[in-house]
């Protein structure tokens, strides 16, 4: 037999609806101006300007927030940090620096992505949480 749910001012939702909603209503409620930010972050970094010329194998293009803190953060360092490069998965790899303005500018996106990751897993564990209190002990997941 289907239990059917009512959510809001919705009525004769299945489980999987119900979970839908609750989600819709999750990420609408954990969204705000830092996700905004947080995009910005990871298509700042992302390598959309041409370039005059590079190493072969290094990937094409630079990004907005590599060239911003270069041309603010002017500092070289003694020794080299590890930054991730490349357009794509398939392409990320771990490459050095001594500049202080390209480890940030290549930092940035990361800490985006980072940002976007936590809202998503927080954003899953309350639709979870709150579907489970909802619904008939059959019908919980986990």
């Amino acid at each position: 037999m289907l239990n059917l749910y009512t959510y809001n001012d919705l009525a004769g939702l299945s489980r999987e609806e119900l979970f839908l909603w609750i989600a819709v209503d999750q990420t609408l409620e954990q969204l705000g101006g830092e996700d905004v930010v947080a995009a910005i972050a990871v298509l700042s970094g992302q390598p959309f300007l041409p370039t005059r010329g590079k190493f072969a194998g290094a990937t094409k293009g630079t990004s907005v927030a590599s060239v911003v803190s270069r041309r603010l953060i002017k500092q070289r360092l003694p020794f080299a940090l590890p930054t991730l490069t490349g357009a794509t998965l398939t392409t990320l790899r771990i490459t050095f620096t001594r500049s202080l303005g390209a480890f940030v500018g290549r930092l940035v996106p990361g800490v985006g992505w980072a940002v976007l990751a936590y809202d998503v897993l927080q954003i899953m564990r309350k639709s979870i949480s709150l579907y489970n209190a909802r619904v008939r002990q059959e019908d919980r997941l986990w």
